[in-house]
């Protein structure tokens, strides 16, 4: 009679951790990965006596022709004004996202902006095993077919007016006032050439006193940190880690893909090197890749960051 009970028990148990398995890959997969969020974030990083800047911050939207509603709702933020977009890469999912790019972006055209590739700008995607994820950063070599990486830099450029960042620097007049920016290419893949960074930023000329600087990458490896902060960064933006994609509720990220630490693979946090401290955001991105659609405790999100002069 025990033993009879001890079976039934197990399989009881065993019955309510499949349902809510499948509860929970059903949320995953049919709701949450369309619960597109726009997050709003406020800090202080500007130079004392500047104006506000609003920048909406974009990333890992991953796309594929067919996702429409993901589509319409990155057009839909053009409502916003923001002062300055800015892309953190791995805007391809297919051979033939750039269509969903253009649908999706048409609406910034004239409205700053600048980007850096992640190598899903480059490469297509393809099938990975998730739990490789749990050993560390994913594999580094690229074996996929190469993407029209210059239509889509074409089109960033020539049709919606957006400056590369990849690996230079570059100052804008965004409101009316100069900002000047560095970035780099996808430092998953080493393809980041931080040495260069120096030279390109001194060939921007002196930088007058209340003019901010801010540093762009997709992949936010430690190393690109800490030299944006030594750079002069005033605020840093990333991408990338997709916020962990499957997270424990109360928890947050178990994977980020790269070193950072996992508390701060979401969301804005502070960066500090060598005694200096700066605003990071890590934006969890719109999107996934064609081969693992889900997003579970994990919303995909573009950012409202607001950033104001320190007091």
């Amino acid at each position: 009679m025990t033993s009879s009970r001890t079976t039934r028990s197990a399989l009881i148990a065993l019955g309510a951790v499949g349902a809510a398995g499948v509860a929970a890959a059903t949320w995953g997969i049919g709701i949450e990965r369309y619960l597109f969020t726009l997050r709003h974030a406020t800090a202080r990083a500007l130079p004392p006596g500047t104006r506000p800047l609003r920048i909406l911050h974009v990333s890992d939207a991953h796309m594929a022709p067919w996702q429409h509603r993901k589509q319409r709702w990155l057009a839909s933020l053009a409502e916003l004004r923001p002062d300055l977009v800015v892309n953190t890469g791995d805007n391809l999912g297919h051979e033939d996202g750039l269509d969903g790019v253009r649908a999706a972006f048409a609406p910034f055209a004239g409205t700053p902006g600048v980007f850096v590739h992640g190598s899903n700008d480059k490469y297509a995607p393809s099938p990975r095993n998730p739990f490789r994820y749990f050993m560390g950063p994913s594999a580094r070599s690229i074996t996929a077919p190469k993407l029209d990486t210059e239509a889509l830099d074409a089109y960033f450029t020539d049709e919606l007016g957006w400056t590369d960042l990849d690996n230079t620097a570059a100052s804008l007049t965004v409101a009316g006032e100069r900002i000047d920016l560095f970035g780099v290419d996808d430092a998953h893949r080493d393809w980041d050439e931080l040495d260069a960074l120096p030279a390109a930023i001194d060939a921007l000329g002196p930088r007058p006193a209340g003019v901010p600087a801010l540093g762009v990458t997709h992949a936010p490896y430690q190393r690109v940190l800490n030299a944006f902060t030594d750079l002069g960064a005033d605020a840093i933006l990333g991408g990338h880690t997709h916020g962990g994609q499957v997270c424990i509720p109360g928890f947050g990220a178990i994977v980020a893909n790269c070193d950072i630490p996992l508390k701060q693979a979401k969301g804005l946090s502070t960066w500090s090197h060598a005694g200096r401290a700066v605003p990071l955001n890590v934006s969890a991105g719109c999107g996934h890749s064609i081969y693992a659609p889900i997003r579970f405790a994990c919303r995909p999100e573009a950012t409202l960051l607001t950033l104001l002069p320190r007091t």
